[in-house]
């Protein structure tokens, strides 16, 4: 178990690794997000090939390369778009804070996959827990999807210029697609928990519990917050919208 583990952290450092050289040399940061989709698919397809690959294993692997095939191709979509991602200005060109970004990606997704990558060491059985997570799991993608969508075609409409979206799913949310990424996330641990002992279990959490305090309390929400704010933070229907929607969860409207 140790030695599947630090393998793959192994692997998920060297996708880093080798991204990083044409990302510095570049200076682009086209490769960044990309980089970080494909390290779930193939950590998830190197997982999944030490498998027993039942069907339980087949099922896990797909929900992990539908979301990530997802996410990748809208970031590299929407990055091509943009051409510059402004959290790396400063940092794309200094090699040693660049190195520590691509590093800390690296760990980040080896930690976030920790529930996935101890169910696919074990012999395991679809149950009616695994089902419920596969449910929510599919829930988490439309929303996720939707979301993106949404605000790309929203942003991309020249009449919408320095205006925020509070249409579709961000009427109800001012950050929806975040909320299906940690219901992805929590859906996943859904998934394999009955199928893991109490302390495999107790170490799968860190799936969930860290990818939702890097979007509830690091490099999401409060940076997307504090931007919004400088942006808009005098307009009264800005803050008319802050005050009756909701940061997270989807909910209805606040009268």
């Amino acid at each position: 178990m140790l030695e599947q583990l630090f393998l793959l952290l192994g692997v998920s450092l060297l996708i880093q690794l080798i991204l990083f050289v044409p990302a510095f040399i570049y200076k682009t940061d086209k490769l960044t997000d990309l980089s970080y989709s494909i390290s779930f698919f193939i950590l998830a397809l190197f997982a999944f090939w030490q498998s027993d690959r039942g069907l339980s294993h087949i099922l896990l692997f797909i929900m992990i390369s539908l979301w990530a095939i997802r996410l990748g191709t809208y970031l590299f979509i929407r990055i091509r778009k943009i051409d510059r991602d402004k959290r790396f200005d400063g940092i794309r060109e200094n090699f040693f804070k660049f190195f520590k970004f691509w590093i800390g990606q690296g760990l980040v997704v080896w930690l976030i996959m920790m529930s996935a990558i101890l169910y696919f060491n074990q012999a395991v059985k679809i149950n009616y827990i695994s089902w419920l997570g596969f449910v929510l799991w599919l829930i988490a993608l439309v929303i996720e999807a939707i979301a993106d969508w949404q605000k790309y075609i929203f942003i991309n409409n020249p009449n919408n210029k320095n205006n925020w979206i509070e249409s579709g799913l961000w009427k109800y949310s001012r950050h929806p697609n975040y909320f299906g990424e940690i219901l992805h996330w929590v859906a996943i641990y859904i998934f394999v928990i009955n199928n893991l002992s109490l302390i495999d279990g107790l170490i799968a959490l860190i799936s969930p519990v860290f990818i939702s305090i890097i979007i509830i309390f690091v490099t999401g929400l409060p940076m997307l917050e504090r931007g919004a704010n400088k942006r808009w933070g005098h307009d009264p229907k800005y803050l008319d919208y802050k005050k009756r929607t909701s940061i997270l969860v989807p909910w209805f409207k606040f009268k």
